[in-house]
């Protein structure tokens, strides 16, 4: 059984008293992450139920009376029992049900949820339950899961001595290039992943894109569907690039606020991230604009219908910049990852600050041979707490 990273970290929260959520996009496998943990306490010994509110009858029961809970799960003398609940946003007010059973049973009880963006979206979920939840966020899979998926760790193995230094050179250089090319075209939604058959692929991306996603919309009340796809679509042909909020109002003729709205509601629905600039009071560091990266090439590329070899690709240096901000958000937190531009156009792709005016700046480029220190003469003389480092397709292996 194929397990995600994500698992691991979730499962030493359990231990935890603070209720644990696990939040995402729809359709990479929460409910599945959901269920084995289920199981595997199950194995343990543990006294843990599985509930999904898919069911009427269980989602009525609940609404009337949180604590009906335990007519479902009964609570045990002396034991602390597990509730694992699948979809609590389909109840009527998760909020209020889980401040309630906390502040009640948090000794008795550990509730383990997900839940979709619009119940991550509530203010009210955010100021009520500070100190009774710890939120997990997952992704779709990244290349090392990807290849786990794929059957094929002896690749994840390979990929492990290079970057060890064990092997200076993989025999199996070709197939890492062809599933990275794989990766980087649809994606990493687990069922297409799994998938081989290329038109199944799309299909199964033109359902996220069109079902999936229109659930998110219904869920956060977004009322104009046609204007939300349009400004997604381009969004994504944009990726990598600076966000110009009345650009794209005037473009898409859109006020400014619904274009916020929609934005917020993206980023809330776990689809984008805006990566905000990195300045320290320099004069000519003025540009306050974002960049947008989307959260799965897959998803990027079947919204603009682009899918080729990325080496014949136009936008291969978008595509490559969205795979680095990507692996960087695997391993720190979004307000650490900005990007530095200047008004007279010196540009860092990526500055990670690991702490205060600390850190490591990345520069993508798609060939080694455009990696060049000498075109970043003021940001290194200016910045020397942020060594820079150079990210190409042909390392890409040994980064991600």
């Amino acid at each position: 059984m194929v397990r995600r990273k994500k698992q691991l970290v979730i499962s030493k929260h359990l231990s935890k008293k603070e209720f644990t959520i696990l939040v995402g996009q729809r359709q990479i496998g929460k409910s599945t992450l959901l269920k084995q943990m289920y199981e595997d306490l199950k194995l343990k010994g543990e006294t843990c139920y599985f509930l999904n509110l898919d069911r009427k009858d269980i989602l009525d029961d609940l609404n009337m009376n949180p604590e009906n809970l335990f007519k479902i799960c009964p609570l045990i003398d002396g034991k602390k029992i597990i509730v694992f609940i699948d979809e609590i946003q389909y109840l009527d007010d998760a909020t209020t049900f889980l401040k309630l059973l906390f502040d009640e049973y948090n000794n008795r009880l550990k509730i383990v949820a997900t839940g979709s963006s619009a119940f991550y979206i509530d203010k009210q979920f955010k100021d009520s339950l500070v100190g009774r939840k710890k939120i997990f966020q997952m992704g779709t899979l990244d290349f090392e899961e990807f290849l786990h998926f794929k059957g094929r760790n002896d690749l994840v193995d390979e990929i492990a001595k290079l970057k060890s230094r064990k092997a200076t050179k993989s025999i199996h250089e070709n197939l890492l290039w062809a599933y990275m090319d794989e990766f980087v075209n649809y994606g990493g939604y687990p069922a297409v992943v799994l998938e081989n058959n290329i038109e199944e692929k799309l299909e199964l991306l033109r359902e996220i894109r069109d079902s999936y996603i229109k659930r998110d919309l219904l869920e956060s009340g977004v009322t104009d569907e046609t204007k939300f796809y349009r400004m997604l679509m381009l969004l994504a042909s944009q990726s990598g690039n600076m966000l110009n909020v009345n650009e794209i109002s005037n473009t898409l003729r859109m006020t400014n606020s619904t274009v916020e709205n929609y934005l917020y509601v993206l980023q809330k629905c776990f689809h984008i991230t805006i990566v905000k600039p990195f300045y320290n009071n320099l004069r000519k560091e003025l540009t306050k604009m974002p960049k947008v990266y989307v959260h799965d090439l897959g998803l990027r590329n079947i919204l603009i219908n682009y899918f080729a070899p990325i080496e014949q690709r136009a936008d291969k240096g978008l595509i490559l910049e969205n795979l680095c901000f990507r692996v960087l958000s695997q391993n720190y937190e979004q307000d650490q990852i900005k990007y530095w531009r200047t008004a007279d156009g010196n540009e860092v792709d990526f500055i990670v600050e690991t702490q205060y005016l600390k850190g490591f700046a990345v520069e993508v480029k798609f060939n080694e041979q455009e990696a060049r220190l000498s075109k970043f003469k003021k940001f290194i003389s200016n910045y020397p707490d942020f060594p820079l480092e150079f990210w190409w397709w042909k390392k890409m292996n040994l980064i991600v």
